[in-house]
């Protein structure tokens, strides 16, 4: 039976994480990518649809290939991160269905509607992109999500057959604190939430 983590791991995940854009100079190692995967493939998605395609972006050949999608102080941030990982998602993700949930044939609600699928791929990848971030940071590693880059050139630049299409970018390594800007402020409960 599940029973509530201590403090000191809900802040790690939650209270005391932060979005960080200056790293330091530590490798994340490529069995820790495997690890961090491993962990976060188990979060669930609906009918265990797993949309979500991760591309970790770490030699300097890469980087250099991505660094003109990004917008702003992005650039910088991604070229001294250990791993950017481009959370992308399979437009035909519902072709492993049969395999990840055969349960019934949930993939007829997504082969001959396009809209429905993009709202479950969508969706569902963007969830798969948050357990990217809890996972990562229960093996001690720090993120920095980014939204500022042009969607359009890292699908050209990375998923040239239009299969796989981006959704966001998240840093990973061991961040500088020195690069942390104050925590902004949160919504209060009466602001964010609702019980009916």
């Amino acid at each position: 039976m599940a029973h509530p983590l201590d403090s000191a791991a809900v802040d790690q995940l939650f209270l005391k994480a932060r979005s960080h854009n200056l790293w330091q100079d530590r490798e994340v190692p490529e069995a820790l990518i495997h690890q961090l995967y491993q962990a976060l493939r188990q979060g669930p998605t609906s009918n265990n649809c797993s949309p979500a395609r991760f591309v970790f972006v770490r030699s300097p050949e890469a980087k250099q290939k991505l660094l003109p999608a990004l917008k702003g102080h992005n650039g910088d941030k991604m070229l001294q991160a250990p791993v950017t990982v481009i959370v992308a998602w399979d437009s035909r993700f519902f072709e492993l269905l049969p395999e990840l949930f055969p349960i019934y044939d949930a993939g007829a609600a997504y082969r001959d509607n396009p809209q429905a699928a993009f709202t479950a791929a969508l969706r569902n990848s963007s969830l798969q992109g948050a357990y990217l971030i809890l996972a990562a940071r229960t093996l001690g590693l720090d993120c920095g999500p980014m939204s500022g880059f042009d969607n359009a050139q890292v699908d050209a630049t990375f998923f040239s057959d239009g299969r796989w299409r981006s959704n966001f970018l998240c840093c990973l390594g061991y961040g500088d604190d020195t690069g942390l800007r104050p925590s902004g402020p949160r919504l209060s409960f009466e602001q964010g939430c609702r019980i009916l």
